[in-house]
């Protein structure tokens, strides 16, 4: 069975944190289309704070996703801060204590995330947010582990499904948030927070593949 070590795979968070900060501006320029404009500045934000707080601390994933999310729930502005916080506060709290992750863990946990974000908003899948991107992908990866597929397999189709979801984003009427408002004229324009959410989870699906290719 394919596992990998939770211990050290903490660096996933640090290269998440880097994908993030690298795509700032491409992030809020999506954002300034139909939103705020801020997205990516706050992102960056957050994600760079924790990094900080990171470097040099040989923090496990559960210690590394807790840090992450206590940051982006308490200390950065707009509405993503909570919902991104929650969702890997949440993540952190299912891998906590578990020394190899397998696929089952790694599903409860994209799970306890899913359900942490639809805890705190009212978005469901079709209102040009950032769960046409996260629900997609979870679904991808239980049908994946449902089918027989590898670990890695399932990992793959995540990060396929994902990046399918966020593009769906574009034929969208955005429904929840500040481009509601906009109406009609949100299509076109993908979701900023679809966005970063496909980048954050192929982030941690290559990390988690890398994990599983280089066992400690």
């Amino acid at each position: 069975m394919q596992t990998f070590d939770n211990t050290s795979s903490g660096a996933i968070v640090l290269s998440m944190a880097e994908r993030i900060i690298e795509n700032r501006a491409y992030l809020s320029e999506i954002d300034g289309k139909i939103g705020d404009g801020d997205h990516g500045v706050n992102m960056a934000k957050g994600f760079g704070m924790a990094a900080e707080r990171l470097k040099g601390k040989d923090a496990s994933l559960s210690q590394s996703l807790d840090t992450l999310g206590t940051v982006l729930m308490t200390e950065i502005g707009g509405s993503m801060g909570p919902l991104y916080g929650v969702m890997f506060t949440e993540f952190a709290e299912t891998i906590e204590g578990v020394e190899k992750i397998d696929a089952a863990t790694f599903g409860r946990m994209l799970h306890a995330g899913l359900s942490g974000i639809q805890s705190i908003g009212a978005a469901k899948v079709g209102d040009k947010t950032l769960l046409d991107t996260l629900v997609p992908g979870v679904e991808a990866f239980d049908k994946a582990t449902a089918d027989g597929k590898s670990f890695s397999d399932a990992l793959d189709a995540l990060v396929a499904a994902a990046e399918a979801g966020r593009d769906s984003t574009l034929n969208l009427v955005a429904k929840i948030g500040r481009a509601s408002r906009l109406g009609e004229r949100s299509l076109g324009v993908l979701d900023a927070g679809a966005t970063s959410c496909a980048i954050i989870l192929k982030e941690l699906a290559q990390g988690a593949k890398a994990a599983l290719a280089n066992p400690s």
